[in-house]
């Protein structure tokens, strides 16, 4: 592994496959939020924004509504 830069914090190194590591000042490694918060503020990665999903068109959820109501049997209801 290479070392990309070393602080009173932490040590960033980078593997043979291009990936990061970071270890903090006890030498152990740090992951998921703590290990991108630092990669992002020196600027080695960058984030793609999340994909939204598709919107859907609730017109056809309400006529789908709509139809199952006319559909359903009505309930008669005996006087006694």
């Amino acid at each position: 592994m290479e070392e990309i830069k070393k602080t009173d914090k932490f040590t960033i190194y980078k593997k043979k496959s291009g990936r990061y590591c970071v270890k903090d000042d006890a030498n152990k490694y740090l992951n998921s939020e703590d290990k991108i918060k630092i990669l992002l503020e020196e600027k080695l990665i960058k984030i793609s924004p999340r994909k939204s999903p598709p919107k859907t068109e609730e017109a056809p959820k309400e006529a789908v509504k709509e139809e199952a109501k006319e559909e359903a049997p009505k309930e008669v209801v005996k006087e006694e």
